[in-house]
């Protein structure tokens, strides 16, 4: 039986669940976590957030603003991003779908290292 620890465990976890890593080119790094790497809470307001993109009327600059706020590491970070992005719709939209792509169950992190 293997002798394993709490951190090859967390190793293991972030390696098959890690962040997605947006470098804003100023030194600040944005790790965007991996849904099964947030609370409960976030990952239920996440959810929601990502129905309600989904109606024809939806406030896309909004929402999408409001999931990268929600899966930013901090909110502090997540205010940095969203400055740095300006309101640009189509970066917005680029950075969530590279994020969802990344985050699939099962699948390898978007990070670059």
């Amino acid at each position: 039986m293997p002798n394993l620890t709490l951190d090859t465990i967390r190793a293991a976890a972030e390696a098959k669940y890690g962040s997605t890593d947006i470098d804003l080119g100023d030194g600040t790094v944005v790790r965007l976590l991996n849904p099964l790497r947030m609370a409960k809470a976030n990952r239920t307001a996440l959810l929601a957030t990502q129905e309600k993109l989904r109606a024809d009327d939806a406030d896309q600059e909004e929402l999408l603003s409001e999931a990268l706020t929600l899966v930013a590491e901090t909110p502090a970070k997540a205010k940095r991003l969203l400055a740095a992005i300006g309101g640009d719709l189509a970066v917005l939209a680029e950075i969530f779908t590279a994020y969802t792509e990344g985050t699939q169950a099962g699948e390898a992190s978007a990070s670059r290292d």
